[in-house]
């Protein structure tokens, strides 16, 4: 109980943390540069390739097998592909009416908030099968939100929000990080056998979102190389901290 307590304390503060240092971020760089954004992108869509590359998968592989692994790799691409369908048909809709800035702020709040919750799981399902693995994951997820806590806030304070109302914005945008550690949590004490399976649904989700909106978005901001240039050294420090935790 004490490590299921724990396992869901870290997760929140994963979440709060990444996204919330974001957003504070975002009223102290009044106007970020593309590249910048393009830089902070890539790192992160490098960090995240490493861990479910080096991490999360072999992980999956060990204790599910490679069918569990890819049917958990299946079904996470195709959830988040789900939300990212309605997401995109909802802003559609409702974009066009009006208070574009303020309603862009709060549909990446959304998206956000809808994607941590398989990273929390992804965080207890590794603290479960193993301490490194579950501190890795935390560590690489936490950075990974950081640059999610900036897009979500400077729209909304461009489109009149106070600081402190877009900053608690990001805030509960990571906390169901945390219900998704608590889940994760529970699952791999009490079934153990479904540990991998958890492992290859976040690995799925976390694939899709980096590759289908995280690599792209850095490459539009800048039409240059600093999206890869950053996106393989995000790679390379992944596997650092693969190898140190």
């Amino acid at each position: 109980m004490i490590n299921i307590l724990r396992t869901t304390f870290i997760g929140l503060v994963v979440g709060i943390l990444g996204t919330g240092l974001g957003g504070s971020m975002a009223f102290f760089l009044k106007n970020p540069s593309k590249k910048f954004l393009s830089g902070i992108i890539g790192l992160s869509s490098g960090l995240m390739i490493a861990i479910v590359t080096f991490e999360l998968l072999p992980e999956a592989y060990m204790l599910g097998g490679i069918y569990w692994t890819i049917l958990g790799l299946a079904l996470g691409a195709l959830m988040v592909s789900f939300l990212d369908g309605l997401l995109t048909r909802f802003y559609l809709s409702n974009v066009r009416r009006g208070k574009g800035f303020i309603k862009t702020g709060m549909l990446l709040g959304l998206g956000i908030a809808l994607h941590n919750f398989p990273e929390g799981l992804a965080i207890g399902s590794g603290f479960v099968a193993q301490e490194r693995l579950g501190v890795g994951l935390a560590i690489v997820i936490a950075l990974h939100n950081v640059p999610e806590g900036l897009a979500m806030a400077t729209p909304m304070r461009a489109g009149g929000f106070s600081r402190l109302k877009a900053f608690m914005s990001t805030i509960l945008a990571g906390v169901p990080m945390g219900v998704g550690a608590l889940v994760g949590s529970m699952v791999g004490e009490f079934a153990k056998g479904l540990i991998g399976l958890c492992l290859a649904l976040a690995g799925g989700t976390m694939l899709f979102i980096t590759l289908g909106e995280l690599i792209p978005k850095g490459k539009e901001l800048d039409g240059g190389k600093i999206s890869t240039y950053f996106t393989t050294i995000g790679f390379m420090l992944g596997m650092l901290i693969s190898k140190r935790f």
